[in-house]
């Protein structure tokens, strides 16, 4: 196999501290709903992942669909009777949240400029157009990428899109990110690599993948220290392939 033509990097929770503030947001929707509801027996949050869930393809990701999505199901678990204050606090949450702090993991800009000093690099992030723009400018992180995709949705076709415009075939091609569903389980499935940073939190919507664990074109590192040596090691294992 050729060497790695392309290496591409997520960005919410890989590049920079993101799911925190989804949690946090989550917490104040619970404490707003108690007011109205048995948080268990009305099973909150899971509520609200099913909501979130059926609206992704009108709303999309990010923190103006959820925002979009806790109105809707904080209204279904009322029986409508949530009051038009609370609900101004739902919208709060979901301004409090478009607004958090760019708060970089750490070792991530070394890593990157690293992996840029060897391999051509590409950002490829999920979410909302102004959302993720306002957080990449904030993170001082766009001069290192040449070129940063803002998709709706990271799935086969998108990558193969990507892939495309670079004219590179997948096999060339690793991904870096935290998620197993959006990062690395779509470019293994067009045959390419990926490079697994775990988060401590993750979305139970990004959580559910279908990939067998030990996959061979899969690694997995602790921390962006190991992530070049990961690209490096997938070099290998292709031309020990070839």
């Amino acid at each position: 196999m050729p060497d790695i033509s392309l290496v591409g990097f997520d960005g919410d929770d890989t590049l920079w501290r993101s799911e925190d503030y989804y949690r946090a947001a989550e917490k104040q929707y619970e404490e707003i709903i108690g007011r109205y509801v048995d948080l268990h027996d009305a099973g909150t949050l899971r509520h609200l992942l099913e909501v979130e869930r059926r609206n992704l393809k009108v709303f999309g990701y990010g923190a103006k669909g959820m925002t979009l999505s806790m109105i809707e199901a904080a209204i279904e678990l009322t029986d409508g009777r949530i009051a038009a204050r609370d609900l101004q606090r739902v919208v709060e949450i979901g301004r409090a949240t478009l607004q958090h702090p760019v708060e970089l993991i750490d070792g991530i800009r070394e890593a990157v400029a690293a992996i840029a000093s060897r391999w051509p690099v590409v950002l490829i992030t999920k979410g909302d157009l102004f959302h993720q723009e306002d957080k990449i400018a904030r993170s001082g992180l766009g001069d290192l990428f040449p070129r940063i995709e803002i998709v709706s949705e990271k799935d086969p076709p998108t990558y193969a899109r990507v892939l495309a415009e670079f004219g590179i075939d997948a096999s060339r091609f690793v991904m870096i990110g935290n998620s197993l569903r959006s990062d690395i389980e779509p470019v293994v499935r067009l045959g390419g690599w990926g490079v697994h940073v775990p988060y401590p939190l993750t979305w139970a919507h990004e959580a559910e993948h279908g990939l067998a664990e030990a996959h061979p074109r899969v690694l997995s590192v602790p921390s962006p220290a190991q992530l070049g040596e990961a690209v490096a090691r997938i070099v290998a294992m292709g031309a020990n392939d070839g």
